[in-house]
């Protein structure tokens, strides 16, 4: 999965509330929009990446507002009822974590379960579902590996998916006292694991500083993948207003409050 242009397409948008300062809720919109590459998974027609989708939105098939992410793997199959999308069963599903909104979506840095956002790709069809669990996410790995096959919730892993590896890294840099959080050595240290030999995908959710103004991440996780890089790795936690950057001889893709579509 090595991207051919670095200039994203806008195919569609989402309307959400998500929490603001001070405990007020604002209206947003999630952009939904396209990168192409050289080759997807065996049996993927399309890959759909995203993370941080920390609000809430109705679901276009009606009903209260849910999280996010659930209303995300709905719309999944109105865009290919209309044409937009591939079937969901063609569909893979890589996810860079923080999923989680408080249900009013009016309190900032909330942290809760997120099994059914899971839950609601791989019932929808989407395989492989894979990613990783940002520092607001309730979730397990054996909890996510119920759901069946193909669907995995990586940390310090690498799986092959239709000849694709992908591997990934949980949590952030961080007091390890706290839930989801290690000091930098040790991430480094399972980074640097994970990603040896490269991956063709690499799951983060705190990533990479980027090589432009406002790409802000981690200096030190950049120096240790840029030597010798995956030919994708996929991040959030911080918001790239540009979400495309280069990374050794592949590309960075921040996915923070943002869905990217993957097609060859």
């Amino acid at each position: 999965m090595r991207l051919l242009a670095d200039r994203p397409e806008r195919l569609a948008t989402i309307p959400y509330r998500a929490a603001g300062p001070g405990g007020a809720t604002r209206s947003v919109q999630l952009a939904v929009e396209r990168l192409r590459v050289d080759a997807l998974p065996a049996g993927c027609a399309a890959v759909v990446a995203a993370g941080d989708l920390q609000g809430v939105a109705p679901s276009p098939l009606g009903g209260e507002p849910v999280l996010l992410g659930l209303a995300l793997a709905d719309y999944l199959g109105v865009w290919a009822d209309g044409g937009l999308l591939p079937p969901a069963e063609r569909v893979g599903v890589l996810l860079t974590g923080d999923l989680y909104s408080a249900p009013g979506a009016d309190r900032r840095g909330a942290s809760g379960p997120v099994l059914d956002v899971w839950l609601a790709f791989a019932a929808a069809g989407c395989r492989p579902v894979a990613g990783i669990a940002g520092n607001h996410d309730e979730v397990t790995a054996g909890e996510v590996a119920e759901l069946g096959a193909g669907v995995a919730l990586l940390d310090g892993d690498r799986r092959e998916f239709g000849g694709c590896t992908v591997a990934g890294v949980s949590g952030i840099v961080g007091d390890p006292a706290r839930v989801l959080r290690r000091t930098e050595k040790d991430f480094l240290r399972l980074l640097a694991k994970v990603a040896t030999p490269p991956p063709d995908v690499l799951l983060l959710h705190e990533g990479p500083v980027g090589d432009r103004p406002g790409q802000l991440g981690r200096e030190s996780i950049r120096g240790l993948l840029e030597r010798r890089a995956p030919a994708l790795t996929l991040c959030g936690h911080v918001h790239w207003d540009e979400p495309v950057a280069p990374l050794g001889d592949g590309h960075v893709v921040n996915v923070d409050a943002r869905v990217v579509v993957f097609t060859a």
